[in-house]
């Protein structure tokens, strides 16, 4: 298979996005922050109910996991302990 890219050689699965990255173009750093500040404004952010809502339901779901690989660790090493008891 030959490269795609002109002077990219043999590096030809990589010269599509090597292609793209040179067509991007050049902005000054004000302009940049324009497009990031008008961006950002059409973010919708959430409330602070929703953040508090989302806040606690990670700390219920992590304490569940949490509880829940300590009663497998658990039973595994029980198990274990049980089977190296019968070397013994």
């Amino acid at each position: 298979m030959e490269a795609r890219g002109a002077g990219l050689g043999r590096i030809w699965p990589l010269s599509c996005c090597l292609k793209d990255i040179e067509a991007v173009a050049k902005v000054s750093p004000g302009e940049f922050f324009r497009q990031v500040r008008a961006e950002t404004a059409k973010v919708v952010w959430p409330t602070r109910k929703e953040t508090v809502t989302t806040g606690i339901m990670v700390v219920i779901m992590t304490t569940l996991l949490g509880v829940f690989f300590f009663g497998v660790d658990s039973a595994f090493s029980a198990i274990v302990k049980a089977l190296l008891g019968l070397l013994s």
